[in-house]
């Protein structure tokens, strides 16, 4: 079964930058659109960046553009968000999707089109 496990959060002071990253596992193509979300308290997903696989083609949201990255790295089977000059606005639980339908739009940052959820991990900034 399909599994996405999140990991590097923390506490970060404004200004500062944390790198997440999203193992996957149990996806058998090897083309699929993955992406992040930043979940805060009492608020819904909200999509900050996603990425095709195929392609690497990647779409940043607009409200974070010039501070996030996304990346992913066949060989380990794991996509990375880079976030840099981190801001209170960015604090929150980062939760990584992942699906294999192909009639999502490329990089979609809708999260109602994604079909495998991880935990999440938390980012702290103070």
């Amino acid at each position: 079964h399909v599994q996405l496990v999140e990991s590097g959060g923390g506490s970060v002071q404004a200004g500062g930058s944390l790198r997440l990253s999203c193992a996957v596992s149990g996806i058998t193509y090897d083309r699929y659109q993955m992406a992040w979300f930043r979940q805060g308290p009492g608020n819904g997903r909200l999509g900050v960046a996603a990425i095709y696989t195929g392609d690497g083609v990647a779409k940043i949201a607009d409200h974070v553009k010039g501070r996030f990255t996304i990346s992913h790295d066949n060989l380990k089977g794991s996509v990375d968000l880079e976030i840099d000059s981190l801001n209170p606005v960015d604090a929150g639980s980062y939760v990584c999707a992942a699906t294999t339908d192909s009639w999502v739009s490329p990089c979609s940052l809708s999260a109602d089109v994604y079909r495998y959820w991880g935990q999440g991990t938390q980012v702290t900034v103070s």
